[in-house]
């Protein structure tokens, strides 16, 4: 029997039923998962390693510029079975490619 969150089961288990609870990310964490046919090979509740830590998937948006406060509302059909490391590092890249801000924003501070 597999290990489960303690909240929001019912978004949860279609999630990580759909992705055979492995990690879906192919590469957009900046690894490209070559020798695994180019998808992450972490499943919920192996282990990193030999003597590594134990892995939890969580559920999340594809797209993870989206907002916290949308993602919470998205349909099990728009998120997607993350490892913890290509959660981290999907959305640290997912950042630097936002724009910037444009140099003619006010800022909240100034006078």
């Amino acid at each position: 029997m597999k290990s489960a969150p303690l909240a929001a089961v019912d978004v949860w288990l279609p999630v990580m039923e759909t992705a055979g609870y492995r990690c879906q990310c192919t590469g957009e964490c900046g690894n490209p998962h070559a020798k695994t046919e180019g998808r992450c090979p972490r499943e919920h509740d192996g282990y990193t390693s030999k003597r590594g830590h134990r892995i939890r998937l969580m559920a999340a948006p594809a797209d993870l510029r989206v907002s916290p406060v949308k993602a919470v509302t998205l349909p099990p059909g728009e998120l997607r079975a993350w490892c913890p490391d290509c959660h981290a590092a999907t959305a640290r890249l997912a950042r630097k490619r936002l724009p910037a801000a444009p140099d003619d924003q006010c800022g909240l501070f100034d006078l």
